[in-house]
């Protein structure tokens, strides 16, 4: 008989599971981000379904309370889904300031040329003899 907790956590898994699903079919999650959040869905029902596994992982990492182990892998994977999104939207950061130079020169640009053409297309207000 599964307890509580086993039944909780591997509905919470589900759930994710079917959330992410959904988020890529409304294109709202993308292919590449999705397969972290599946893989973490995926073992979070494989380890709280097998206690022995989690019991075998939380000795090898020194852990004595099996279910803390699978506390510190989630935060674990929650750290580097911060740092992944860091360096994304840092690389961002830098695209969007390179874009808004590259707009600003362009526009400089094009008002520099429209002055230019204005003075050539406006007639002479001199008389001509």
């Amino acid at each position: 008989m599964m307890d509580r907790t086993v039944a909780l956590s591997i509905g919470a898994a589900l759930l994710l599971l079917l959330t992410v699903l959904e988020m890529v079919r409304r294109r709202r999650l993308k292919e590449e981000y999705s397969l972290a959040w599946l893989a973490t869905a995926v073992a979070i029902i494989l380890l709280a379904g097998n206690r022995a596994l989690l019991a075998r992982l939380s000795t090898l990492m020194g852990i004595h309370y099996p279910p803390s182990a699978l506390m510190v892998i989630g935060f674990g994977f929650l750290v580097l889904t911060t740092l992944h999104f860091s360096s994304l939207v840092s690389r961002l950061r830098d695209e969007n300031k390179n874009l808004a130079q590259e707009m600003a020169i362009l526009r400089w640009q094009v008002s520099s040329l429209t002055k230019g053409s204005s003075a050539v297309d406006r007639p002479s207000t001199r008389s001509t003899p």
